[in-house]
Formats: structure tokens, sequence, C-alpha cells
């Protein structure tokens, strides 16, 4: 994630380098430390330098670098001749290169060629088995022929062996939330949460994207208001695992996404109260679980009315209206 002072830094350099005052190599450099696809502006920038001996000579080693972070750029433009003539560059100068042949796969793939790639891939793979990039090329290949269930079958054989990747573990949870066919989508879902959640546990968003993925949507409400409430706040998943062992741990994240957010989550302060009202109609006649969080739930209801009078009174009505059918509001 790119800071504050590091994003001002890359404003600063952008305009000082679009107005012609200098600095080409230094934002060049700062987009590559920064992990960042700014293609355009690197292909211009880039080719400028690369186009000039003598601003060519002065970087030393880094020229390849450079050529590699152009032919990247020029790909994701469409500019597949300047791709082209960078990489039969690092080709010529570094024969047999598997990172040169990760381009040459990538130049593949911008054409289209889906076949060959995969063959390039493959092939890469065979003498560098661990190399994470040519796994993640993969995934993303099958994701761009609209081929979910071969960028599943990808990012899980990479997570056998990267298991602490924790990008790769987020993908393939919001994956199986995307595909909404079945509880076993969300089962699986729910796995890949656990294993966020146990590599970073102090990562709020995660706390409640796996509560999300336990929460019920109760059909028997009949109330538009519900679903209004869902699309406004863009809640994840509009389908299920069920059960009052699911509602309860879905609340429990709920609870910590609004401990380490300071209560300021409304997703969270939703999720606690729409779990609250369907463990109630699960739970009647048990006073352990209906007594249980009262007070939580209370604190919930009043936060999201507090919060949106101050930040969206015209939805205040319609909060309030759903929060006293779901009797968390008098």
């Amino acid at each position: 994630m790119v800071g504050v002072a590091e994003e001002a830094e890359l404003n600063r350099l952008e305009n000082q380098v679009d107005n012609g005052g200098g600095g080409a190599w230094e934002y060049l450099t700062l987009v590559r430390k920064l992990k960042l696809r700014r293609s355009e502006k690197v292909l211009k920038h880039g080719l400028a330098i690369l186009d000039d001996p003598k601003s060519r000579s002065k970087l030393g080693t880094e020229e390849w670098t450079l050529y590699e972070q152009v032919a990247i750029a020029a790909m994701d433009c469409q500019s597949l001749d300047v791709a082209k003539d960078c990489i039969k560059t690092l080709s010529k100068r570094f024969p047999g290169s598997n990172r040169v042949g990760r381009l040459e796969a990538m130049l593949l793939e911008a054409k289209g060629s889906w076949s060959d790639a995969e063959k390039a891939y493959t092939r890469l793979l065979e003498d560098s088995p661990l190399d994470q990039v040519i796994h993640k090329r993969r995934v993303a290949m099958a994701k761009a022929q609209g081929n979910i269930s071969g960028a599943v079958e990808c990012l899980n054989k990479y997570l056998e062996i990267f298991m602490a990747d924790h990008d790769a573990w987020r993908e393939l949870g919001e994956i199986y939330v995307s595909l909404q066919m079945c509880d076993t989508m969300y089962k699986q879902a729910a796995f890949c949460y656990e294993e966020l959640i146990l590599c970073q546990p102090t990562v709020p968003l995660y706390h409640l994207a796996y509560a999300e993925a336990s929460e019920i949507i109760l059909s028997s409400l009949g109330d538009c208001q519900y679903f209004i409430i869902f699309a406004l706040y863009k809640l994840q998943v509009l389908y299920t695992l069920g059960g009052l062992e699911n509602l309860i741990t879905a609340k429990k994240y709920y609870a910590s996404t609004i401990d380490l957010t300071g209560g300021k989550n409304t997703r969270a302060l939703f999720g606690i109260c729409l779990c609250s009202h369907a463990i109630s109609q699960l739970a009647k006649g048990r006073s352990k679980e209906e007594k249980e969080g009262l007070e939580l739930q209370s604190l919930a209801a009043q936060a999201l009315v507090k919060d949106h009078k101050q930040k969206a009174p015209t939805k205040l009505p319609l909060v309030s209206s759903m929060l006293k059918n779901m009797k968390l509001l008098s």
C-alpha cells in the first residue's frame, strides 16, 4: 500500500516530469519501487530515455531494468511493436534468461495467443517451479479468458507452494464469493479469510470479509429496505451458509472489525444489527443467545443513526425505519 508521503512525492515528480522539469529517471524508479502501473507515463518517459543514447548511457546496468519496465508498460498500452523491440534487446543481452522468457510469454498474452503463452509458461515452470511471477501470470491469464475455474485451480496450486502469500488468499476468497453458486463456495471463501486472519490478525477488512462470508439474509423478512441498505453499503454476500452458529461467529468478527476501526466502519455496524436480528429469530426461547450482546446491538444501532444524521441525513428515515422493523431501535 502506498503511503501518504510516497504518494505526494510520486505526484510531485510526475508533475515535474510532465512539465519538462526533468527527473524522469527518479520518477520511473519510484513507480517501480512502489510496484505501480502508470503505464502510459512509464512508456512515454521511459522511451524518451531509451531513445537518447546519452541519457541511456548514464544508467549503467539499470538500463536493462528500464527496458523491462518499458516493455511491460508497452504491453499494457498495446504498443506491441515497442514491447517486442525491448524484449528483443533484452534477449540479445541475456540469452536463455527465464526473466526474459517471462516477458516473451507475456507478449504472447498481449497478442491473445493464449495457447502459446500457456505452453511458454509451462516450459518456464519446468526450469523454475518456484517462480512466483509465472504462477501469478497463469492465474491472470485464466481470468483474462473468463476461465474462473482455471484461475481457482492455478491459485490453489500456487498456495500449496506459497502458503504465506496473503494477497493470493484474498484473491481466492474474492473469487469464491463472486461465484455465488452454492454453500460450498462460501465455505471455501470462509477458509481463505481464516487464513488471512491468521496471517494478519490486525487488518479489519479481513475480519469484515470473514463475517460477511458467514452471514445470513432471511428472505422471510420480505423488507425491500433490507436489500436497499445492502446495495447502498456494498455488502459482498447475498446468499449464506446459514445456521445459528455461523451467525454468532459472523457477529463476533463484525465486533472485531468495529474494535479495530474504533467504531467507524459502517458496514460492520450494519452487520452487527443484521446478525443480531437474525439470531433473535433463530434463538427464540433460548435465553442465553437472546440476552447476549443486547448492549452491543443497541450501541451499533445508535451509532448508525448518529452516523447518518451527520453524514447522510437524507438516508436517516430509511435506516431508522429498518432498525425499528428489526426491533433494534425504539
